[in-house]
C-alpha cells in the first residue's frame, strides 16, 4: 500500500512538472511561431493559385528527409508527401505530393488545390474508406536558417479517389508536435508521443490520443498502468487484436544551462484495449519482455508492418558522444518482431536460388569428401563490421560503417521456427547490392515487398541526404533490388557562412588579386599558359562531374595563387569556385 502510494505521488508529480514545462515552452514558442506564421501564410498564398488538379510524369523527387511514404490501399502505388532538405546553410520545406507507380517504376507529381502547408516530421496513415484516404497530422515548419520552429496540430485527409484535400477541424486534439507516431487501427487514428521545440526549450510527450474516423471526434486516453517515458521517433505497431505496441525511441533532457543529455530507449510496451467494442474502451499499459535477438540501441530507425503477423525495423543510427563531437554509426540491417511469439530476430539475405543451390551442393561435396564423417560447422559468428570509404565532390572522405548481425544461436527452437531459422541463416554471397547504412529512411510495404526510399548519413559536419529507392521481397528475403540509384558524391554541400572578411579573401583568391595581376609579366604569361591548358568540359558532362574529375588540377592552380600559408579548406573552396566558373564560361 505504501509503495503504491509513493508511485502514485511520483506519477502525479511528474504530470505537474510536465504541465509546467509545457506552459513554459508554449509561452516562449508563441513569439517564434507568430513570426513563422507570416512565412507559412506567404507559401499558402502561392498554393492558393492552384485551381485544378494536375498529374504529370516527372523525375524522382529531390532528396529530402522526414517526409511520409505510404502504400495506396487499393492500387499498386506509393504516396510520398512533404519533407525537408538541408544543404549546409539553408533548410527547405516541401508540401508536394508524388506518386510512385510500382509496376512502371516511374514517378508522377500531383498538384491538388489547397494542400496542407509545407512540413516535415509529420505522420501519415492510409485507410481503405471510399477509394482510399491518406490522413496527415502534425509535423513542423522551420525557418530557412533552421533556428525557429512552428509545430502543427492540424489534421488533414487526402481523398485519393477524388484527389481532393480536406482539413478536418475538430476540438480536443493533441498539442502541436513533431516526431510523434500515428497508426490507423479499427476505424480510428491513434497518436502517441512526439516533441515540441523552440529556440531555447523543448518538451517530449508520452500522451495518447484517438481520432474516431466515423464521428470525427478526438479523445485523450488515460490508460491504467505505468506506460513509456516521454519520447519521439519510436516504433508504433497495431496488432490484429486492436492493441498497440511501442518500442524504443529518443528523448533528451536538460542537465544544466545549454547542456542536454540524449537517451536512446530500448524498452517495449503493449497498450491493450480492454472491453473493446463497448461504448467506451478502457486501455491499459503493460511492459513487454521479448525474447530473441533484439535490435542494438539506435534512433532514426524506420518501421513497417510485415507479412506473417510481424513488424520490421530498418536502419537507424547510434551516436557516440566524444569530447567535442558526435560520431554516428549508421545501420542498414533489418530486424523482425514476431507479434504472436513476442520475439525479435535479425533478418539476413538468403541469396538467389541459384546461389543457395551452389552452397548446398558445396556442403554435400565437402561431406562426401570427408568420408561420411560429420561435417564440423564453424561456430555462429558475431556482428560483422564493414567499412567503406567514399570520396565526396569537395574532397571529404566519407567513412560509411555497416554492421551486419551474425547468425543467432537459439537452443530452444521448435519445428514451427524453421522458417525463422532460414531467415536468420544468412550466408556469404560476396558483396550484395543493398541500401547503404542510413537513418530516417522512408519505408512502406506493398504486396509483401518492402520499399526503402532515401534517408541520410553524416560525415563530420556534413549531412548527405539520399533519394535512392530499393526494394526486397519479405517472403523470399533473397536479394535487394535497386529501383533508383543515387551517387552521394554528387550532392552539393555548402559550408556555414564565414565572416565578410573571409569571403572577400575567397573572392580575391579566386580572381588572383590586383597585386598578383601586376606582380610581373612572367607570372601573367604563366597564367595565360595555364588558362590555355584548363581541362576541357566533355560533351554532356554535368557540373558536379566536371568538378570532381578536374579537382586536383584546380587545387594545384588555387594553391599556386594563394600560397602555401592558405588554409586547405579555403583553397578547396576557391578551387571549386574556379572550376564552376570555367564550366559555366570556358572562354
Amino acid at each position: 500500500m505504501g509503495k503504491k502510494g509513493k508511485r502514485d505521488k511520483k506519477g502525479k508529480g511528474a504530470e505537474k512538472t510536465l504541465a509546467k514545462m509545457e506552459k513554459k515552452v508554449s509561452r516562449r514558442a508563441k513569439k517564434e511561431e507568430e513570426d513563422l506564421e507570416a512565412l507559412i501564410a506567404e507559401f499558402q498564398s502561392l498554393d492558393a493559385k492552384k485551381t485544378q488538379v494536375t498529374e504529370s510524369s516527372c523525375p524522382p523527387p529531390s532528396p529530402r528527409l522526414n517526409c511520409s511514404l505510404c502504400a495506396h490501399p487499393e492500387r499498386d502505388e506509393l504516396i510520398l508527401f512533404g519533407g525537408e532538405y538541408f544543404n549546409g546553410q539553408k533548410t527547405y520545406l516541401y508540401n508536394d505530393l508524388y506518386i510512385y507507380h510500382i509496376r512502371k517504376n516511374s514517378w508522377a507529381k500531383v498538384d491538388i488545390p489547397n494542400p496542407p502547408p509545407r512540413r516535415c516530421a509529420h505522420q501519415a496513415a492510409v485507410v481503405p474508406t471510399a477509394g482510399g484516404q491518406l490522413w496527415i497530422f502534425g509535423g513542423e515548419f522551420a525557418s530557412p536558417n533552421g533556428e525557429q520552429f512552428y509545430h502543427y496540430k492540424d489534421l488533414w485527409v487526402l481523398h485519393l479517389a477524388t484527389k481532393t484535400w480536406e482539413q478536418i477541424k475538430a476540438p480536443g486534439g493533441p498539442s502541436g508536435r513533431s516526431g510523434h507516431r500515428m497508426v490507423a487501427c479499427r476505424r480510428q487514428l491513434i497518436i502517441f508521443g512526439g516533441f515540441h521545440e523552440s529556440a531555447r526549450d523543448f518538451i517530449y510527450y508520452n500522451d495518447v490520443y484517438t481520432f474516431n474516423l466515423d464521428s470525427f471526434t478526438w479523445s485523450k486516453l488515460a490508460p491504467a498502468g505505468m506506460g513509456p517515458a516521454p519520447r519521439s521517433g519510436c516504433q508504433m505497431t497495431p496488432t490484429p487484436e486492436g492493441n498497440i505496441i511501442i518500442y524504443g525511441g529518443y528523448s533528451k533532457q536538460r542537465i544544466k544551462k545549454d547542456v542536454d543529455k540524449g537517451t536512446l530507449h530500448t524498452d517495449m510496451f503493449l497498450l491493450k484495449a480492454e472491453g473493446a467494442g463497448k461504448e467506451e474502451d478502457r486501455w491499459a499499459w503493460t511492459r513487454l519482455s521479448p525474447s530473441g535477438v533484439k535490435p542494438t540501441p539506435r534512433s532514426g530507425f524506420s518501421v513497417a508492418a510485415a507479412p506473417n503477423n510481424r513488424c520490421l525495423l530498418f536502419g537507424g543510427v547510434h551516436d557516440e558522444e566524444e569530447e567535442e563531437s558526435i560520431e554516428g554509426d549508421f545501420f542498414n540491417d533489418i530486424y523482425f518482431y514476431d507479434i504472436g511469439k513476442n520475439r525479435w530476430f535479425p533478418a539476413q539475405l538468403k541469396g538467389p536460388k541459384s546461389e543457395r543451390r551452389k552452397r548446398r551442393r558445396g556442403r554435400q561435396a565437402e561431406a562426401e569428401a570427408a568420408g561420411g564423417e560429420e561435417l564440423q560447422l564453424p561456430p555462429p559468428q558475431g556482428p560483422l563490421e564493414i567499412i567503406k570509404e567514399v570520396v565526396a565532390e569537395d574532397g571529404t572522405v566519407m567513412t560509411i560503417k555497416q554492421v551486419i548481425p551474425g547468425a543467432a544461436e537459439d537452443k530452444d527452437r521448435s519445428d514451427s521456427e524453421e522458417e525463422e531459422e532460414e531467415e536468420e541463416e544468412g550466408g556469404a554471397l560476396g558483396q550484395p547490392v543493398e541500401p547503404c547504412p542510413r537513418s530516417s529512411a522512408m519505408v512502406a510495404v506493398k504486396h509483401g515487398v518492402l520499399y526503402v526510399y532515401g534517408g541520410m548519413f553524416e560525415v563530420g559536419d556534413r549531412q548527405v541526404t539520399l533519394s535512392d529507392l530499393h526494394s526486397i521481397d519479405l517472403h523470399r528475403m533473397d536479394e535487394w533490388k535497386v529501383l533508383l540509384e543515387m551517387d552521394p558524391k554528387t550532392q552539393e554541400w555548402l559550408e556555414e557562412s564565414e565572416s565578410d572578411e573571409e569571403e572577400d579573401d575567397d573572392v580575391e583568391g579566386a580572381e588572383g588579386g590586383e597585386e598578383e595581376e601586376e606582380s610581373s609579366e612572367e607570372e601573367s604569361e604563366d597564367e595565360e599558359g595555364e588558362q590555355q591548358q584548363h581541362p576541357a568540359v566533355q560533351p554532356g558532362e554535368a557540373q558536379a562531374q566536371y568538378v570532381a574529375r578536374t579537382e586536383q588540377y584546380w587545387l594545384r592552380l588555387a594553391r599556386s595563387h594563394m600560397g602555401p600559408e592558405a588554409k586547405d579548406k579555403k583553397v578547396l573552396k576557391v578551387a571549386h569556385a574556379m572550376a564552376k566558373t570555367f564550366y559555366e564560361d570556358p572562354t
